[in-house]
């Protein structure tokens, strides 16, 4: 049978009608959930015009915080970790803390050896493949460790500009510690930094061990950890015979670290570790009034006066015709340490020559008596001060600052007695304590009776 196709008519393949488009044109209706395809493409699925993105979970969310805010991370643990590091902190004698100090270095050197054995490019044994990532937050982390417990122990024997700058430079190193731009430096600033804590740690060890400071003491530090630095260059000669690379990357850094604090020690930057002042103050009168029992007499000042608040005893000084300043003072040693010398020096500002000493100063025999309050003591300059500022500095007998207190010096033209305050010091208590206090905590008198009054024999 014959079938005729209209004239107009075209077969349904050669249709330019796109199937599932609108057959009006103008703009679609809001709304309208139509699928629009192109010639050419493929014809979309509604089911695929939805969104199939996963929500992002809790754990999602606090990883694109933490991310966005890195660096503020980063201070935050450093500073946490720094604040944890101040209110746990050992006394310097104690031997967990020294045993730990000693591990930990062990740690590091081992460390030290495999990064230089295995360096970038060498394929580490399949032991350590699943924890070599690891190796340089582990390095940091045992040098932040070290770092931030030798640097509190500087600071407890730390006083006066000089001091403080070494001091500075510690916490400085402390903090380039945790940055990655500081760990990029590679193997030579670790070598460097372990190089240090190794002189540190001998330089607040050996005095507890032997008993004593001095500058042979420090110089024997170094020795030792010029010693440690030698060992590492043996022990990776085996392995690495290119002398210039191990020159640069072990030689350099380890021994110019040591040499760096030999020269800073004769400079008298390095604070005397383990001495150090736990409390000093400046008073009219110190009177030992029993064993252990300090009396400490200073002018109390009226209210107004509130920055007084945060002086050790008289440090606004009014004084008159015969009068001297008692520097008091209270020093830390260690257990067992021998008796030493300190020697106290006065200084005057003078309005032409400036800073100006009197005399050579005071020798002082002071010991370590097992406590922690230290050993006290007192002095005075020898003479009536002249109006000024004033400071007293107390120092080892070879020269190295140990404390620093700074006064003002003004006449007193006053006739009528001086208000006075009293405070007491004690043995196991670091600062003064108020008269009354010191009064409620001492036991009552025992009550006196009378003797029995004697009676005659009964004839």
């Amino acid at each position: 049978m014959l079938t005729v196709t209209p004239p107009d008519s075209k077969p349904q393949d050669a249709s330019t009608e796109v199937p599932g488009s609108p057959v009006g044109t103008g703009p679609l209706p809001p709304g309208a959930n139509v699928a629009v395809a192109t010639p050419g493409a493929a014809v979309a699925d509604p089911d695929d015009l939805v969104s199939t993105e996963k929500l992002p979970t809790l754990v999602d969310r606090v990883q694109a915080f933490r991310a966005k805010y890195e660096k503020q991370e980063m201070a935050l643990f450093f500073f946490a970790g720094f604040l944890y590091d101040v209110l746990t902190l050992s006394p310097i004698d104690d031997a967990l803390t020294e045993v730990q100090n000693f591990a930990y270095l062990a740690i590091l050197a081992g460390l030290l050896v495999l990064e230089q054995r295995y360096p970038e490019g060498v394929e580490p044994p399949k032991l350590l493949m699943k924890v070599w990532r690891f190796r340089e937050d582990a390095l940091h982390f045992f040098l932040g460790s070290l770092l931030s417990a030798f640097t509190l122990f500087l600071f407890k024997s730390s006083s006066g500009f000089t001091p403080l700058l070494f001091l500075g430079g510690m916490f400085g190193l402390l903090v380039a510690n945790e940055l990655p731009r500081f760990r990029q430096l590679g193997p030579v600033i670790r070598v460097a930094l372990f190089s240090l804590c190794v002189t540190l740690y001998f330089a607040s060890l050996l005095p507890v061990l032997l008993g004593r400071v001095g500058w042979w003491i420090f110089t024997l530090s170094v020795a030792l950890g010029c010693g440690s630095v030698y060992g590492l260059l043996r022990v990776l000669k085996r392995w690495r015979p290119d002398e210039k690379a191990l020159l640069r990357t072990v030689a350099v850094p380890g021994f110019g670290a040591q040499a760096l604090l030999l020269g800073c020690y004769f400079l008298g930057v390095i604070p005397p570790v383990p001495l150090a002042v736990q409390y000093s103050g400046i008073y009219h009168s110190v009177e030992r009034v029993s064993a252990g029992v300090y009396r400490l007499t200073s002018e109390d000042h009226p209210w107004w006066k509130v920055w007084t608040a945060f002086h050790h005893g008289d440090q606004d000084f009014t004084v008159r015709a015969g009068e001297e300043p008692m520097y008091f003072f209270r020093i830390f040693a260690p257990k067992g340490f021998e008796k030493y010398q300190v020697r106290v020096r006065w200084f005057f500002d003078h309005p032409e020559k400036g800073w100006t000493a009197l005399g050579k100063g005071f020798m002082a025999n002071v010991s370590s008596n097992g406590s922690e309050g230290g050993y006290r003591y007192y002095a005075r300059p020898g003479t009536t001060p002249k109006p000024g500022d004033w400071r007293v500095v107390l120092e080892t007998e070879d020269g190295h600052e140990i404390n620093r207190l700074n006064f003002t010096v003004t006449e007193d033209t006053r006739t009528e007695p001086r208000p006075e305050k009293v405070d007491v010091s004690v043995l196991k208590i670091v600062k003064p304590i108020s008269l009354e206090e010191w009064q409620k905590s001492q036991p009552p008198p025992a009550p006196v009776t009378a003797p029995a009054a004697a009676t005659a024999p009964v004839p």
